[in-house]
């Protein structure tokens, strides 16, 4: 039977069936070629592919009138030729890391010795060099001289390969905009690192709550379960952040109809800037008292020695601006301090004897 394919050809094909280690493959002839299905399965033995799936594959011969492929070349398969033919079309092989030597690795690939520098070695390598040794990894060729004498490979370029498909796929699944469900891997005093699909966003601090946060570590912690929305992606930089804010209602949406002009409210002193002091009247909503509205109070006056934060302050509303969210606030007398006022000038007894002189006088 002649050969349809020269050793090393790459192919791409569908999956017709699977049966038992074998996966069989479309070759659009009268057989199917055979991949070993072993190549196929992840680290817990389940197999990766189904029946109708594409797949890349690469002719290494004919053995017994069954035309054979693998996705990478190792053990057996990786004889001079293939080696040869890897280097030359670009197939990866299969190589055990045998030992550190001066200037990086010696590779075991078949019963082929080849050359791995360091720089070569794993993914933005942050792992201790001799953590490579005894492992077996995928590597491509990058030079075979003498006849395979000489061999030289690299394992970046395969990690490389596959971080960039995994970016694309990425891409492709998630957009601005996106609501998704993310777990928090770590805290930093900017905001939080959250894992979607195996792709580290950040969730900057100032898009965790409504209102003003200080200490993270209160609302979040490592491997909390969060919900998030996408506000913005950098596919260039492989970065992506995300919002716990953006899926919140917005108190400014109906500020208006709840905080008229000239309505009292109580809140509580957020912020105390040398112009004048925040008060928060909800979460994500707060407006600025300015000195000049303070009585008796310079503008030169040192505010962070008469004012704390969380203290209570009653105000009233001057200015509401939706548009720019900005509130302007006045203080005043306090509801319940109002509500005292106006039971003592209706003449209702305020003092334990039953006597008021002021409310007798007002009634004659």
């Amino acid at each position: 039977m002649k050969n349809m394919f020269e050793p090393g050809q790459q192919i791409e094909t569908t999956i017709v069936a699977i049966s038992g280690d074998t996966v069989f493959l479309d070759l659009n002839a009268k057989s199917e070629g055979i991949l070993d299905r072993a190549e196929l399965t992840d680290g817990n033995g389940k197999c990766t592919v189904q029946e109708g799936d594409k797949i890349k594959a690469y002719f290494t011969g004919t053995e017994n009138g069954e035309m054979k492929f693998t996705t990478k070349i190792s053990g057996g398969k990786a004889d001079k030729q293939m080696l040869e033919n890897a280097f030359k079309n670009g197939i990866p092989v299969e190589g055990h890391v045998e030992k550190e030597i001066k200037g990086g690795y010696e590779v075991m690939i078949g019963t082929s010795r080849a050359f791995c520098p360091y720089s070569q070695m794993g993914y933005r390598q942050k792992e201790e060099s001799s953590a490579f040794v005894g492992r077996h990894l995928t590597f491509r060729i990058q030079e075979y001289k003498n006849d395979g004498r000489n061999i030289i490979v690299s394992n970046r370029v395969i990690m490389e390969d596959e971080h960039a498909k995994s970016m694309a796929a990425l891409q492709s699944k998630l957009k601005d905009g996106m609501i998704i469900d993310a777990t928090v891997k770590s805290l930093q005093s900017y905001g939080a690192f959250v894992d979607i699909d195996g792709f580290q966003a950040l969730l900057p601090i100032s898009e965790i709550a409504l209102d003003r946060v200080t200490d993270i570590s209160t609302l979040l912690k490592a491997d909390q379960k969060i919900r998030a929305k996408i506000i913005k992606t950098d596919w260039q930089n492989e970065r992506v952040s995300v919002s716990m804010k953006a899926l919140l209602a917005d108190p400014w949406d109906s500020a208006v109809e709840k905080y008229p002009v000239g309505s009292k409210h109580d809140g509580f002193i957020s912020r105390i800037a040398q112009y004048g002091v925040f008060v928060e009247l909800e979460p994500g909503l707060d407006g600025l008292v300015h000195v000049s509205e303070m009585e008796g109070i310079d503008r030169n006056s040192n505010l962070t020695k008469l004012f704390k934060k969380g203290d209570k302050m009653t105000v009233s509303i001057k200015d509401v601006n939706t548009s720019e969210k900005r509130l302007s606030l006045t203080p005043t007398t306090s509801v319940e301090q109002d509500k005292t006022t106006a039971r003592y000038m209706a003449g209702q007894n305020t003092d334990d004897e039953g006597y008021n002189p002021f409310a007798a006088l007002l009634k004659k």
